[in-house]
């Protein structure tokens, strides 16, 4: 691979709808949109597991917690409960939240979920995957309100970083991300820069400014993903501050 591998730090398009502030939430709560499909998966993809985790500790088996998950989605689908957000009145994922204790004070009832539906797959999720990844995390560690917002800031890295991959592959550099995307984990077992060089045919110098092309992209997208669910600039420091304190709480 030559020196002069290069990755864009300006964006390229990726975005499938505009990712300007609340955007993602006011799309999904319009089915009239043409893009209304896309922003109710994107909010889906992004808090299903946040919830699913949060039922768990809170005491739900996994068939419940399943259950509650599918029937949960289902119901802010078919109620289009999505109009009722207001950005004035604080971030999405405590509305989100807030949205499913009362689902299951008030519209949730175990004794009776076949009757009413339980068990209806209203979304492809992996709940097996679901289930190894909470047994797999700090789930006994946590209150369930903390490691929901813990699962909140994962499924936010983790998208951001697929959206970077997506990026550096119409660059054609994705096999170079592949390579490098251990530096921006913060992975400490990561090789040092110039074994990495020596691998990659490159020189050291070219590695880490690859690597600072990268950083700069993934703050960029990571901002992105963030403001699609809140509604101003000062919202997203905010955000960020609260994504990088859920990982020290």
């Amino acid at each position: 691979m030559s020196d002069d591998s290069h990755v864009s730090s300006t964006p390229t398009g990726t975005s499938r709808f505009a990712t300007t502030h609340w955007s993602v939430v006011l799309t999904a709560g319009s089915p009239e949109s043409p893009h209304y499909q896309e922003a109710l998966e994107t909010l889906c993809q992004t808090y299903w597991f946040p919830l699913y985790a949060y039922l768990r500790r809170w005491g739900y088996d996994r068939h419940q917690a399943e259950d509650c998950t599918q029937g949960f989605f289902a119901t802010m689908i078919e109620k289009q409960g999505l109009r009722l957000v207001d950005s004035g009145r604080g971030r999405f994922r405590s509305y989100l939240l807030g949205a499913l204790k009362h689902f299951l004070a008030d519209e949730y009832d175990h004794d009776r979920a076949q009757k009413r539906g339980g068990g209806h797959k209203v979304l492809p999720l992996d709940f097996i995957e679901a289930e190894t990844r909470y047994s797999g995390g700090p789930a006994h560690e946590l209150s369930p309100e903390k490691l929901f917002q813990k699962s909140w800031a994962l499924m936010l890295l983790d998208r951001t970083l697929k959206r970077l991959r997506e990026e550096a592959a119409k660059a054609n550099n994705e096999l170079l991300f592949d390579r490098l995307k251990t530096y921006l984990t913060g992975d400490r077992s990561s090789v040092p820069y110039s074994v990495m060089a020596e691998k990659l045919g490159m020189t050291e110098g070219a590695v880490r400014t690859a690597v600072h092309r990268f950083r700069v992209c993934y703050r960029r997208l990571l901002r992105q993903e963030i403001a699609q669910t809140v509604s101003s600039q000062d919202e997203v420091e905010e955000e960020l501050r609260d994504l990088f304190n859920a990982f020290t709480a």
